[in-house]
């Protein structure tokens, strides 16, 4: 494999940050290659055996890499964060952590935190992420505190935030907690800037960014009807029994959000209630305006997957969710995926389009699926389609994550508020 002269650099710089701090963050985009970057670090370095752990969709491409250019230069144990327990008897010489901002949860850490942390006990760790904190500089606490030599001092998250972190107070389901995202940004850098080698496209010469294009559909009225129902009743009984609630303001929020893309999970009054398709009007546009184009689509909820599925059959369209499947076939697969689990690791940079049918409230997933179809050697713009329903709630979504804020339940009351109002 020719590396690209950016990816040597990099490589060189990462092995002085192991050799001096045993820690080493690779801050590169999406598609600039951190993988081969981390791979040739390690090669550089000289180590015999390391453990590479990334998420379940990434796993074939990482393969793939390291059995085509580096597997005779050492031995690489991958594992994906939900089998870390499957690690058994390893000595391996270095840890790599892919998607490392997975490990940001704060105040108290998640399982996987906890599980690396003893895994990776005095060893040197390669930390790899194009996002390494997209909504607070709090989630980089324990993606270091899983580091013998963390440079952020403290036992415990909440001894660290009394230094870094100025606390708020903020309301979640009516119950007052404290608010810690608001970190010292300057005196987080001061301790941990050091160890950050970052990388943008732009850098690495990417000349097709994403353009992103938002459409508004009109949905069929029984769901406008349904939408006000619950605004005002909290609740709608249909013909055959099935119930919807909404009588908190979560639910509500939860309601409209499948609503809108023409789907519903009841309540009540149904069996084996895994949502009913109300109006298919979305993947109906969808399917005729990209017509004859290789695409792929996004969705959120389980129900539009099967709206999907049942409409790209009766067009003569075959879907998959292997992404390598579809970067190898024609245009008459499309491939398709829910939003978490096919934001990271997922290479579909044969797409000439890729469709949202929905959208998801964290800001992280709308910045990591907009850059599946991105390369460096992609020669056409790398269109992004968000469909929203007419006057409904996508839009509120979309300009909260745009701005990198997740869409929260005040974020919603706020502007339910506005709503009652017009």
């Amino acid at each position: 494999m020719q590396l690209r002269q950016y990816q040597i650099d990099i490589s060189d710089a990462a092995c002085k940050l192991l050799n001096e701090y045993r820690i080493a963050y690779l801050n590169m985009q999406v598609r600039t290659g951190k993988t081969i970057t981390a791979f040739e670090t390690v090669k550089k370095l000289g180590v015999k055996e390391i453990v590479f752990v990334t998420k379940k969709q990434a796993m074939a491409s990482v393969e793939k890499d390291y059995l085509e250019s580096y597997s005779k230069y050492f031995r690489c144990y991958l594992i994906n964060f939900e089998s870390l327990h499957k690690i058994k008897d390893l000595r391996p010489d270095l840890f790599i952590i892919d998607e490392a901002h997975s490990l940001g949860q704060y105040p108290t850490p998640s399982l996987r935190t906890m599980q690396l942390k003893d895994l990776c006990r005095k060893l040197p760790i390669i930390f790899l992420s194009g996002t390494p904190s997209p909504e607070s500089y709090s989630q980089l606490f324990h993606q270091f505190y899983v580091s013998s030599f963390t440079p952020l001092k403290g036992s415990r998250f909440y001894d660290w935030a009394k230094e870094y972190v100025t606390v708020a107070e903020k309301y979640v389901f009516n119950r007052k907690i404290n608010d810690y995202s608001n970190a010292n940004k300057q005196k987080i850098d001061e301790a941990t800037k050091h160890l950050f080698i970052p990388y943008t496209q732009e850098e690495a010469g990417f000349t097709e960014l994403v353009q992103e294009y938002v459409h508004h559909v009109q949905m069929s009225d029984k769901i406008y009807a349904i939408a006000k129902r619950l605004r005002i009743d909290r609740v709608v009984t249909g013909k055959d029994g099935q119930v919807i609630e909404a009588d908190t303001e979560v639910k509500l929020l939860n309601k409209l959000h499948q609503l809108y893309s023409g789907t519903i999970l009841f309540d009540s009054g149904t069996e084996n209630n895994n949502g009913m398709i109300l109006d298919d009007t979305k993947i109906k546009w969808i399917l005729e305006k990209f017509k004859g184009r290789k695409i792929a689509i996004y969705y959120k909820f389980r129900a539009e997957a099967v709206m999907i599925e049942i409409a790209c059959r009766l067009n003569d369209l075959s879907v998959t969710n292997d992404a390598n499947e579809f970067n190898t076939t024609d245009k008459s697969v499309i491939y398709i995926s829910q939003f978490v689990s096919g934001r990271e690791g997922v290479n579909l940079s044969s797409a000439d389009a890729l469709i949202c049918l929905n959208i998801d409230f964290s800001a992280i997933t709308y910045f990591q699926v907009r850059a599946r179809l991105q390369s460096k050697d992609r020669d056409r713009t790398a269109e992004v389609h968000w469909v929203f329903a007419k006057d409904g709630i996508e839009d509120r979504i979309y300009k909260a994550v745009n701005n990198k804020k997740n869409y929260t339940l005040s974020y919603f009351k706020k502007e339910e508020k506005k709503h009652e109002t017009n």
